[in-house]
């Protein structure tokens, strides 16, 4: 069984985007490794190949910033990413920049890879998420954020991004997987207040192509938050200690705009059920 990972980024320092933590989370899982930059004016390129180790390969892209629509662009630069995986790879695992594998789950992750391998109805393998926002003390616990994501894929020719490299899909369709019992740690919504202000201000661009000026990001602006109290993947302790600024928050405040919103919400507290829910992928029995 050969396992590369691969992921894309451009301008992660800018962004502050934790993408070094990430690649070092899968590189213990992976065999290879394939990181695509794109062009970047921060020092991206450099931080990349500060990462100490042989299994990374790094290749150049330049975005086609034309594809704005949902954020195609970066479906776009996940298929250029696979498409230097080697085609003798047994499973690929996709990271994004936000991304981090922790080290707990790593025998669980193993384990699904072994035991799926030879499996050819088995297209992917589906992982659970926690959203962390507005500082590493807080996920978000509410239908405003997805629950479960395909992280890793088979090598197949066929398998594209799909939309916004949200998901996969195989000849249009989506791809049939198996859960693992295993968490994304992701922190897309955990930087400063500042940082966070440029970072959707460059999003809305690949969105849309418009310019916005968002000076600073309020987090007060939630539905639903809990409390973490487990343990962040050791990648992320420096990052961590390295914060530079409080966010505190009462999470018995709810703030949903609906009365569907709050039953759905309280549905899926009391009972564990996610009525209604969006599945990106097709889960096999």
């Amino acid at each position: 069984m050969k396992v590369t990972g691969f992921t894309f980024v451009r301008n992660a320092v800018k962004f502050d985007y934790p993408v070094a933590e990430a690649i070092r989370s899968i590189l213990p899982l992976c065999d290879e490794v394939v990181v695509s930059v794109g062009d970047s004016d921060d020092g991206t390129l450099e931080l990349i190949r500060s990462i100490d180790s042989g299994k990374i390969s790094i290749y150049h892209s330049t975005w086609d910033d034309s594809l704005r629509e949902g954020g195609r662009v970066l479906a776009v630069e996940t298929d250029k990413a696979y498409a230097h995986v080697s085609d003798d790879t047994t499973w690929a695992f996709y990271i994004q920049a936000d991304e981090v594998v922790h080290e707990d789950d790593y025998p669980a992750i193993r384990a699904a890879m072994e035991q799926h391998k030879d499996d050819k109805r088995v297209e992917g393998l589906l992982f659970s998420y926690r959203h962390f926002y507005g500082s590493y003390d807080y996920v978000g616990d509410s239908r405003t954020w997805y629950n479960k994501e395909i992280r890793i894929i088979r090598k197949d020719a066929r398998i594209r991004s799909y939309r916004d490299a949200q998901g996969f899909r195989l000849d249009g369709r989506k791809l049939r997987v198996k859960p693992v019992a295993a968490w994304m740690y992701h922190y897309g919504w955990v930087k400063s207040p500042a940082e966070q202000a440029l970072k959707l201000q460059h999003a809305v661009k690949i969105y849309s192509g418009k310019e916005v000026q968002i000076n600073n990001f309020d987090y007060s602006d939630i539905d639903s938050l809990q409390r973490f109290t487990g343990k962040h993947p050791v990648v992320m302790w420096g990052r961590i200690e390295r914060k530079n600024w409080q966010f505190e928050h009462d999470i018995s405040r709810k703030n949903f705009r609906g009365l569907k919103k709050k039953l759905l919400y309280w549905v899926e507290k009391n009972f564990g059920v996610r009525l209604f829910d969006y599945q990106n992928y097709t889960l096999l029995k």
